[in-house]
């Protein structure tokens, strides 16, 4: 069983991604999608972003954005990896010359086999719960068994994923990784970091040390 990366989304505030970061997040994600509570400003992100400590990513989520907006936005934002939750074509996916990830919501009957060959460039598939009319974030679970063996080294598995059911979705699934945003939140858009830390030691359990200074890292990188 691979040990997953961890990517906790929707981060609003510098110190707590640098919190994220040092309680064992791989990757902390900004939402670029204004009706989302979980939305980002250009100038929030580039503080988070250039905030985070050495070799941790900064995922930027969209949902159909144009690419004059994206672009904007990599001009202003250090992204690492780019994540689609709309109805985005691969072609459009490719363009902006970043590592990128296809959100695929688990409507019934869908082919992840077909969705993997559409996406054959992404670095993997975000899959989520299906809700009509809702792009993700639902904090909702759908059927792991839905997600074939075969794939699982290409999956980033999302959607209702908390403290008490993490561990269970690892050995099930045994993802690449994980993504959490609702889970460690104490109300929606905003995140806790008792439950971030709980998150983490049940995800990562050989972590299990949280070092209790963290704001001198935020401060550093804002007033060198």
């Amino acid at each position: 069983m691979t040990q997953p990366r961890v990517k906790i989304c929707g981060l609003r505030q510098a110190d707590d991604a640098v919190f994220a970061a040092r309680a064992g997040a791989d990757a902390i994600g900004l939402v670029f999608y204004p009706p989302s509570p979980r939305a980002v400003d250009i100038a929030t992100a580039s503080d988070i972003a250039r905030a985070l400590p050495p070799f941790v990513s900064c995922v930027g989520l969209f949902v159909d954005a144009t690419a004059v907006e994206i672009d904007q936005i990599l001009s202003q934002v250090p992204l690492s990896v780019l994540q689609f939750h709309g109805e985005e074509s691969a072609q459009f996916c490719e363009q902006f010359q970043l590592p990128w990830i296809k959100a695929v919501r688990m409507r019934p009957n869908i082919n992840l086999h077909e969705q993997r060959q559409c996406y054959s460039r992404a670095q993997g598939l975000l899959l989520d719960a299906y809700k009509s009319g809702v792009p993700g974030g639902t904090g909702d679970q759908f059927d792991w068994q839905r997600i074939p063996a075969d794939i699982a080294k290409d999956v980033v598995l999302a959607g209702g994923i908390h403290v008490d059911n993490v561990q269970l979705a690892i050995q099930q699934v045994n993802p690449w990784a994980i993504d959490v945003s609702g889970g460690v939140e104490s109300h929606k858009g905003v995140k806790d970091r008792a439950k971030i830390a709980a998150f983490m030691g049940q995800a990562k359990p050989y972590l299990s040390y949280v070092p209790s200074q963290l704001s001198n890292h935020v401060e550093n990188k804002r007033n060198p």
